[in-house]
């Protein structure tokens, strides 16, 4: 009989530590918070701002938050949120620089710390299928403007370039205090993301004029005269008038015209949560 209640006394110990192991595993709640996202970019829109980075390869990861800020040292606040790792500012204002982080959370609303690239974006305009003409031929409307995105003479002072069509070739030109220069063709108006800072038509001895040729499928570089940058893609010539796709940085000296990708690191964590803060 000892021996019977000695087995039944171990069975039922056995028993009860199983119970408690199986008690524990069910009320285990995951604290950690997954890791921040990585490798996050911006593309500059009109607009707007659209945000990407890797993906995530922590199974438990359920989405990620986005924050900006106006400031890179000022406080973070939320924006909104996605299961993707894509997302599009489309609060973002032309003319406005922005600082961007991203965070990710888990299941149980574990957040992760602020992304530590360092990414900003400058929004400004563009348009397209735009149309100036000769100006040996039109005059009044043959060049164009994008302080004020509009057609106006090729004497006028706002006029940033002008088109002319010079004995069945076809140049872009720009006054003496303006820059200009072909970067090659491109696909499309996003395949240059910034203005470069050297490499400008020079100015020949004895003119006031800078010209290039224009080239369909080319893209051209404007350094205005008051120290903006824009861009310019032909999409087609006829004998009259030359039909371009256009995007202008509002911000003085700024050269970023579409995509921003910063490798730094963020040294702090800071943010609030406000997503009507615009």
């Amino acid at each position: 009989m000892k021996n019977i209640i000695s087995k039944l006394t171990v069975i039922i110990s056995v028993l009860l530590l199983a119970t408690a192991c199986d008690e524990d595993s069910y009320y285990y709640y995951d604290n950690d918070p997954p890791s921040p996202p990585t490798n996050i970019i911006s593309i500059t829109g009109d607009n707007r701002v659209d945000l990407a980075w890797d993906h995530s390869r922590e199974s438990d990861v359920a989405g990620y938050n986005v924050y900006f800020s106006f400031d890179f040292n000022g406080t973070y606040e939320l924006i909104g949120h996605t299961e993707d790792n894509y997302f599009i500012d489309f609060g973002a204002q032309n003319g406005e620089t922005y600082y961007y982080a991203v965070t990710s959370y888990d299941f149980n609303s574990n957040e992760s710390e602020l992304s530590y690239d360092v990414v900003y974006d400058t929004p400004r305009p563009e348009g397209f299928n735009q149309a100036i003409f000769d100006f040996r031929r039109y005059p009044n409307t043959s060049g164009y403007s994008f302080d004020d995105y509009i057609v106006v003479s090729f004497d006028d002072i706002e006029t940033d370039f002008f088109f002319e069509n010079y004995d069945g070739v076809f140049y872009l030109n720009v006054w003496d205090d303006t820059d200009i220069q072909d970067v090659g063709s491109t696909q499309d108006i996003y395949d240059v993301t910034v203005a470069p800072v050297s490499g400008y038509v020079p100015l020949i001895e004895g003119d006031n004029v800078k010209y290039v040729e224009a080239i369909p499928g080319h893209t051209y570089v404007v350094w205005t005269w008051d120290n903006h940058f824009a861009k310019i893609r032909i999409a087609r010539i006829t004998s009259e008038r030359v039909v371009f796709d256009w995007a202008y940085q509002l911000i003085e000296g700024e050269i970023e015209l579409k995509r921003s990708v910063k490798n730094e690191n963020r040294p702090f964590d800071s943010k609030s949560v406000n997503i009507n803060s615009r």
